[in-house]
């Protein structure tokens, strides 16, 4: 996660292309890093829960260990990007990834003499914080490897070996927990962040620039790259200034709106597949595994496909278009009693909510003042993630009160429309994304 000399940034941005990015040995060390870090995270999504199970055999006990996890992950996201906007960004990744190796690393040692659950509470929460902060400095970072011109391409690498983590990940996992124990597993984990950590050093980042040096560029957003004085304050006004680029940008703001609405319908779709195949369809765990399974192979199509797809369509009606593809996906999938068919769809939506992703956090990071882009992306994914769970609970409730063939066609309806209403804003009136600028052009 790194970047280059910044004298060089011209010859590099002007040859954008896949040749270019894999002859990058920088670039290339850094997609393996963090394809053996997603790695050791499927590790972890396995071990946690089992380490749990054995100890206590209650569902209910794994559910707050998730619950305490994803509170500390959200109380970190609100004062991430002000902490990556103001420290040297190497030194962040390095030590998140330090902080998580030994956190995880604890346990597999202690589990050596005793098993004090005390130890899970306390550990997987904290970690689940550092990982807000890599995840956030993470995304401030890529631009820096591999310019402007580039961005979508890296990313869509970046996802593709993600997909693949999270498709092998798992299976691996339940052999290493089975055969040596979940702690071991978790072990395996902590492993990879310790290689990550050192691998990192060795990555070359490009300097970010002051807010005193931003002044006075070209402006990517309405505001002309222009820093305010919030910009610079306390950590209340810093934060916020994340929020407003979000709101005075043409195409950032209703885009931040609209995947909050997306996110409200869609967020719990994965249980809903899960209750339908199991319940409605009355096949087992296994089958389930297999559907869900599946449903990678759309993400990682995704990844190969969002760069062409927004080089020919642009961002707005690729944007646009695999949401309503993605609408009519889950409205069918409440039509079908087929299982094959079921997965089918599933990999779809998957396909097209990883084309959408890519390409926003694309447009993210190559609007975005650098000095801006920890705090912008903090706020992001607060705001458009905030209605996920009271979604989840509304259309899971919805499935189980009218049946998922009414759940699902009205939440596709529902994404349709949202899809359509984009064509009225900035998204609508945008291809290239880079080059949006106050009128939405």
């Amino acid at each position: 996660m790194a970047g280059r000399d910044t004298s060089r940034r011209a010859a590099r941005t002007s040859s954008p292309g896949p040749a270019s990015l894999w002859a990058d040995p920088n670039y290339r060390l850094f997609l393996t890093l963090q394809g053996l870090s997603a790695l050791g995270d499927s590790f972890s999504h396995v071990a946690i829960p089992l380490l749990v199970l054995h100890r206590t055999g209650s569902v209910a006990q794994m559910g707050l260990v998730t619950g305490l996890t994803g509170l500390a992950s959200i109380v970190t996201g609100l004062f991430a990007g002000v902490v990556a906007d103001r420290v040297n960004r190497r030194r962040l990744l390095v030590l998140t990834d330090v902080a998580r190796c030994v956190l995880f690393g604890m346990v597999p040692l202690v589990w050596l003499f005793a098993t004090p659950l005390w130890l899970v509470y306390a550990v997987v929460p904290v970690a689940g914080a550092f990982a807000m902060l890599f995840q956030v400095t993470y995304v401030t970072v890529v631009p820096a490897i591999v310019g402007p011109g580039r961005i979508l391409k890296a990313n869509s690498h970046l996802f593709g070996a993600y997909a693949i983590a999270s498709a092998g990940g798992p299976m691996l996992a339940g052999l290493v927990a089975a055969a040596f124990g979940p702690a071991a597993a978790l072990g395996i984990d902590a492993a990879t962040f310790a290689v990550s950590a050192v691998g990192i050093l060795f990555v070359r980042i490009r300097p970010m620039p002051s807010p005193d040096e931003a002044e006075g560029r070209e402006g990517r957003g309405e505001r002309g790259g222009r820093v305010e004085p919030e910009e610079r304050g306390g950590v209340r006004r810093e934060f916020l200034a994340g929020a407003r680029f979000l709101w005075e940008h043409p195409v950032l703001r209703p885009l931040t709106v609209l995947l909050a609405l997306l996110t409200f319908l869609t967020y719990g779709l994965t249980d809903v597949i899960v209750y339908y195949v199991k319940h409605g369809l009355g096949h087992g765990d296994s089958t389930v595994g297999s559907v869900l399974a599946a449903g990678t192979l759309g993400t990682l199509g995704a990844s190969f496909a969002v760069d062409r797809l927004r080089r020919r369509l642009g961002f707005g009606v690729s944007w646009i278009g695999v949401h309503l593809l993605a609408g009519t996906a889950v409205a069918c999938l409440g039509l079908t009693g087929s299982v094959p068919l079921v997965a089918v769809l599933a990999a779809v939506v998957l396909f097209c909510t990883g084309v959408a992703g890519i390409n926003s956090m694309s447009l993210r990071q190559e609007v975005t003042p650098s000095h801006l882009l920890g705090r912008v992306t903090s706020s992001f994914w607060t705001l458009h993630s905030a209605l996920g769970p009271a979604g989840a609970a509304a259309v899971t409730a919805a499935a189980g009160a009218w049946g998922v063939r009414a759940a699902c066609l009205t939440v596709g309806a529902c994404v349709v429309a949202v899809a359509l209403s984009a064509t009225a804003t900035g998204i609508g009136r945008t291809r290239g994304g880079r080059a949006a600028r106050a009128d939405g052009t």
